[in-house]
C-alpha cells in the first residue's frame, strides 16, 4: 500500500491550497482516510477526515475553512485549505486504515497502518 500526498507550497495568508491524495493497493472507498500535519517543534494534529464516504470531523483550527473530499473513481482524496493562516503552515500528511474507527478513535494518528510521506505547506504573512 502506497499514499501519494502532493499539492504543498508556499502561499500568501488569505490564499487557498488544494493538497491531493492518491493510493495504490487501497481503496478509498471503505474505511477511514484523514489529513494530519505537524508544524516545526509541534505534535501531529489532526485535520479532516471521511469515513466510508461521511465527511466525520474537521479540526476547530480548521472548520470553516478546510474542506475534505474524495474521489473514488481516481482513489485520491483532496484537502482544500482556503482563508490560509501562517500558523496552518505544516507538512501534511494523509493516512489511512481500512477500518472504520469509531469517533473517539479518529482524531489518534496510532490508529492510521498507512501514511503519505508529506507534504509541505508554508503561508506567508
Amino acid at each position: 500500500v502506497q499514499l501519494q500526498a502532493s499539492g504543498g507550497g508556499l502561499v500568501q495568508a488569505g490564499g487557498p491550497l488544494r493538497l491531493s491524495c492518491v493510493a495504490s493497493g487501497l481503496t478509498f472507498s471503505t474505511g477511514t482516510i484523514a489529513w494530519f500535519r505537524r508544524a516545526p517543534g509541534k505534535e501531529r494534529e489532526f485535520v479532516a477526515g471521511i469515513r466510508s464516504g461521511v465527511t466525520f470531523d474537521v479540526a476547530d483550527s480548521v472548520r470553516g475553512r478546510f474542506t475534505f473530499s474524495r474521489d473514488n473513481a481516481k482513489n485520491t482524496v483532496y484537502l482544500q485549505m482556503n482563508s490560509l493562516k501562517p500558523e496552518d503552515t505544516a507538512d501534511y500528511y494523509c493516512a489511512a486504515t481500512t477500518r472504520n474507527l469509531i469517533s473517539s478513535s479518529r482524531a489518534n494518528p496510532n490508529n492510521y497502518d498507512y501514511w503519505g510521506q508529506g507534504t509541505q505547506v508554508t503561508v506567508s504573512s
